[in-house]
């Protein structure tokens, strides 16, 4: 019998539980994924089932009521879902993470609040990086502490999946200088969600703005963010294995329109045959993308089994944090090329019949994009340079 919370919410078991509770999920937001990106509609119906099923506890340890499934199944979590809607896929990503910075740097009294609420179905989103700085680490949010309170003022952007939130995680400066992580009831006086993100691609991922104007912070839920750097991690490989999925995920949905795309084709009159899946250039092409697309597969899978064995450990070295960097590092070079590739010659092989607003296949080009500029296979390419020539270890945040 399948086990429930209090709240109707599914308890994942085991890692071929969270694969079915994907493939559910996937199903139901495939039906009206067009209609969504299209018209700009949120998914709010298909991101409470991802809640319902149990994938935003998926990967919460097992002394705290999750099933802690391994990376390779949460990579497979991944592309599953978006294979069929990327902005569905992309929403969990940085619950998903926070959950392991918190596990990393929570007291046992802020795990224990946090996984419980997770497992009862409520969501987590990020207050993502602000407009108008430097760069995304640097902040103009602030917690100030006022007569033995918190509050929080400042202004986000990028803050994906912040309209399907219950609760926000918010970087500020804390009054001694350091960095935390604050998490804010989504519902408390004066947080504000706007969801005006306006890119082309990953159109209902919900990254807009949040405001908060002196929102209060109830101090169980501060964070020193300084606690993430006193050991070696390899929070950023981790963080970064989902960013790959979500990429071969688009890259495997691009391949399958493909596939159907030209079997509906005409074929151009100089190839001299009955349909364009026989034209010569076409197979080659296929075969091209094929090949990509299974090396992007296979270098997930081996990035995430290496993390599986980190698990294992009670600690890892600065070399094996590393190690596991430049592993996704590699898996994310082909995935980014994947996505962009497939979903270009989807458009070409296609033809004229597949640029048609009615079949939407624009969508797989666009979502990957847009999601492939988050983190810049460039740098990745540096990293990666650098580390076999030099030695020189990758830099520790989330994006490597």
């Amino acid at each position: 019998m399948s086990r429930l919370t209090s709240e109707k919410v599914h308890i994942i078991e085991n890692d071929l539980d969270a694969i079915n509770a994907a493939y559910q999920v996937a199903d139901f937001a495939l039906e009206g994924r067009n209609q969504r990106d299209q018209q700009r509609l949120l998914p709010f119906a298909e991101i409470d089932l991802f809640s319902q099923k149990g994938l935003g506890g998926m990967r919460i340890p097992k002394q705290y009521g999750g099933a802690f499934v391994t990376n390779k199944t949460l990579a497979h979590v991944f592309r599953i879902i978006n294979k069929a809607d990327s902005s569905v896929g992309q929403i969990p990503q940085n619950q998903i993470a926070l959950l392991n910075m918190i596990h990393i740097m929570g007291t046992e009294e802020q795990k224990q609040f946090i996984y419980n609420e997770i497992l009862k179905g409520k969501r987590l989103a990020n207050g993502g990086p602000e407009r108008n700085t430097k760069d995304t680490k640097t902040l103009a949010t602030t917690l100030t502490l006022e007569n033995g309170r918190y509050f929080v003022d400042g202004e986000k952007f990028y803050s994906t999946g912040s309209s399907f939130a219950h609760w926000l995680a918010i970087k500020a400066i804390h009054p001694e200088g350091h960095v935390v992580l604050t998490i804010i009831d989504r519902n408390a006086e004066s947080v504000e969600v706007i969801d005006n993100w306006n890119g082309f691609g990953q159109r209902t991922t919900s990254s807009g703005t949040i405001k908060l104007q002196h929102v209060e912070v109830d101090p169980l839920l501060i964070f020193d963010e300084r606690l993430l750097g006193n050991q070696p991690s390899y929070r950023g490989a981790y963080s970064q294995l989902m960013q790959v999925a979500i990429d071969v995920g688009i890259a495997e949905a691009a391949f399958a329109d493909t596939l159907t795309a030209v079997q509906k084709a005409r074929p151009i009159v100089d190839a001299q045959v009955e349909k364009a899946s026989l034209e010569h250039y076409t197979l080659q092409e296929v075969g091209k993308s094929s090949v990509l697309l299974d090396a992007a597969i296979l270098l997930l899978d081996e990035a995430a089994e290496y993390l599986d064995e980190l698990d294992q450990l009670e600690a890892v070295t600065d070399e094996q944090a590393a190690k596991a960097s430049i592993l996704v590092a590699e898996a994310k070079v082909y995935a980014n090329d994947a996505a962009l590739h497939i979903s270009e010659k989807l458009l070409e092989l296609g033809g004229s019949r597949s640029s048609l607003s009615q079949h939407n296949l624009d969508q797989h080009w666009r979502n990957a994009r847009v999601h492939t500029l988050h983190d810049p296979i460039r740098w990745k390419l540096h990293a990666l340079g650098d580390y076999y020539l030099n030695h020189k270890l990758p830099a520790r945040h989330a994006w490597i």
